[in-house]
């Protein structure tokens, strides 16, 4: 069986493809727009949210701890690593050692955040880092501990008076 198409008919085909395609086009640009857009928001707004950490642990599980530290947007004022009996991790504050010596900052930045990492001990020498910032996260110090393997995650909010 053969169609006849008038070439009219085919002309108009032909223009009605095009727009389809500018539309397709327009379509995939909004979609990749949106996509990274939603994707570039980090999960850590403000303090209030250092708990989605938690809650969404598993996603950093296994993973280098500079996922973890991409998805904070508050900055870290004081950040430090531990090695206790079996267990290595880091700590960090959202208020620095001053404001936590007198007791002093919003309730909500007083919060703290663990992550733990499978690699031990922590090569975090007190003694050999600058007087006054032995307690400060540097960005030396995330290209040096930005890959070790994060294994836990906690969260701890001092308790209200």
């Amino acid at each position: 069986m053969v169609y006849i198409i008038k070439p009219a008919t085919f002309l108009k085909l032909i223009r009605q493809l095009g727009k389809m395609k500018n539309i397709l086009k327009t379509f995939a640009i909004l979609f990749l727009l949106v996509n990274t857009s939603c994707k570039a928001q980090q999960m850590v707004q403000t303090t209030k949210d250092v708990y989605k950490l938690k809650e969404l642990q598993k996603q950093f599980f296994n993973k280098p701890l500079e996922n973890v530290l991409k998805e904070i947007k508050p900055e870290i004022k004081m950040g430090y690593g531990n090695n206790d009996e079996g267990h290595s991790y880091f700590t960090f504050k959202f208020i620095t050692p001053e404001q936590v010596k007198r007791n002093e900052g919003d309730e909500d930045d007083r919060v703290s955040l663990y992550v733990y990492v499978k690699e031990a001990p922590i090569d975090w020498n007190f003694e050999k880092r600058p007087k006054g910032k032995e307690l400060l996260l540097t960005k030396e110090d995330i290209q040096k501990y930005g890959n070790l393997t994060v294994i836990r995650i906690k969260v701890i909010q001092p308790i209200k008076e």
